[in-house]
C-alpha cells in the first residue's frame, strides 16, 4: 500500500501521539508535540498514513540563529514511525515532504539535532563546520543544517535557539 504523506488533521492527534509513544523509549517526544501544537508558529505538522492508519509523524518549527533575527530557519524534530514500519521508506517521504513545505513557508535553511547516518541523505552536513552552535550539547556529527536556498547562511554564525517547549530535553 502506499505512504500517504498529508497534513496532520485535528482527529490524528491520538494516533500521532501512539506513533511517537511507539517509537521512541520515553513519552517525552509525544509531550514535546503536545507543546508545541498551538503554541508555535509556523508549524509544520505531517503525517504519514498507510492503508488510513498514521504510521508516522514529523513537525518542523521556527528556530532562531543568534544576532541573525532576519534568517527564517525550521528545526525538524521530532520524526517518528511506529516500529513496524520504520526502513519502509516512511520517514524518508515524510522528511522529503515536510522540507518541501518549509521550502513553500520562505523558510532558508533547516537545523535538525539527529542520526548522523541518516540525515545526510537529504543534504543535512554538520552545522559546526558553519559555525553555527546548537543551544543543547549534541556531539558534533549529530548536530546538522540544511540550506534550502543556496548561500542562504553565508556569513552567519551563533547558536541555535529552540521554542521553549525543548527546553526539558
Amino acid at each position: 500500500m502506499p505512504v500517504i504523506v498529508r497534513s496532520e488533521a485535528e482527529t490524528d492527534v491520538a494516533a500521532v501521539r501512539e506513533v511517537h509513544v511507539a517509537a521512541f523509549d520515553t513519552p517525552e517526544e509525544a509531550a514535546l508535540v503536545d507543546a508545541l501544537r498551538g503554541h508555535s508558529e509556523p508549524l509544520i505538522s505531517l503525517v504519514a498514513v498507510i492503508g488510513g492508519v498514521v504510521v508516522g509523524h514529523v513537525m518542523f518549527s521556527p528556530v532562531s540563529l543568534e544576532g541573525h533575527r532576519d534568517l527564517k530557519l525550521m528545526g525538524l524534530a521530532p520524526l517518528a514511525v511506529l516500529p513496524a514500519h520504520q526502513r519502509t521508506g516512511v520517514g524518508s517521504a515524510l522528511t522529503s515532504a515536510g522540507l518541501g513545505r518549509c521550502g513553500e513557508l520562505g523558510a532558508g535553511a533547516v537545523v535538525v539535532l539527529g542520526h548522523p547516518c541518516y540525515y545526510p541523505r537529504f543534504g543535512f552536513e554538520p552545522a559546526d563546520a558553519r559555525g553555527i552552535g546548537c543551544q543543547f550539547e549534541a556531539p558534533p556529527e549529530a548536530w546538522m543544517v540544511l540550506e534550502l536556498e543556496p548561500g542562504y547562511l553565508r556569513g552567519a554564525s551563533g547558536v541555535v535557539r529552540w521554542h521553549a517547549a525543548f527546553d526539558g530535553f
